[in-house]
């Protein structure tokens, strides 16, 4: 009697060891889907960048989005000289 109730609880160990192994590895391979990035375009130098990382200005009642502070600056004195 004493072998069959050690036998069961090694057995129920194992079984959730194992379980918890197998769970684990199934959760490892599934790879969260990325979210996709809205790019929004430089107006001064024409490159693609993330929405959310990019430099806004807003003239003429329009939001326009840069790469940088030095695209803005060259934007904005390429539309002085313009003027």
């Amino acid at each position: 009697m004493a072998r069959f109730i050690l036998f069961t609880i090694l057995f129920s160990i194992l079984y959730y060891v194992l379980r918890f192994l197998v769970k684990n590895i199934f959760s490892l391979r599934k790879k969260p889907e990325a979210e996709a990035e809205e790019l929004v375009q430089d107006l001064y130098c024409q490159t693609y960048i993330p929405k959310q990382s990019a430099v806004r200005k807003k003239m003429d009642g329009h939001m326009f989005y840069f790469c940088n502070k030095q695209c803005l600056r060259n934007y904005l004195n390429k539309e002085k000289k313009k003027s």
